[in-house]
């Protein structure tokens, strides 16, 4: 089994825990209108959980953690199947409901397969491939972040690599700078 998920460890009793509740800055402000998440998204924030659903809610993921950060790629992959993806291991992602799946065929060895919801068509995740899996292992697989509520990202530095003009072999540039999901553009 992978590590241990901040849901495992605390579950519902993180709502009564002093310590992880002092480290929720939810639960420190004063004004009593801006403390109210519901006890289920208390326990996700305080614990880094996140659950995504697509549009129709037929497909459902938990991701153990919240991510470090988020690509807004602009390759043509990312762009026209709609993802801003975050990487996790595939032990820390659960994912529930019916999906179809893709991989490019302009490729001569794909390494991802996209995959989405059977019956809404949204872009929900991808796996490595089988190809993929043999060069590298099963390290790596991606959630499209566009289904998480902003909420539970915010402070999570969104980033913009230069998908289109990557040519794979090194590591790729950026198209602006970072900016952090929740803030404002003048206090970042």
């Amino acid at each position: 089994m992978g590590k241990q998920s901040g849901s495992d460890r605390h579950g519902a009793h993180a709502l009564w825990n002093p310590q992880l509740r002092a480290s929720c800055k939810s639960c420190r402000r004063k004004q009593p209108a801006e403390t109210a998440l519901s006890s289920e998204r208390h326990v996700r924030y305080l614990t880094k959980m996140i659950q995504l659903s697509c549009l129709c809610g037929q497909v459902r993921i938990v991701v153990r953690q919240r991510p470090d950060f988020i690509h807004e790629c602009n390759c043509t992959l990312c762009s026209k199947s709609g993802a801003h993806w975050s990487y996790f291991h595939p032990s820390d992602v659960e994912i529930e409901g019916r999906t179809r799946h893709y991989s490019r065929r302009d490729k001569d060895d794909p390494a991802a397969s996209v995959h989405f919801c059977a019956d809404c068509g949204s872009t929900t995740h991808f796996t490595l491939t089988e190809s993929a899996i043999s060069r590298f292992g099963n390290v790596q697989s991606g959630v499209n972040m566009l289904l998480a509520d902003e909420g539970d990202l915010a402070g999570v530095e969104l980033r913009y690599p230069d998908g289109r003009a990557w040519s794979g072999e090194t590591d790729f540039g950026y198209v602006r700078e970072p900016r952090i999901i929740g803030r404002r553009a003048a206090t970042q």
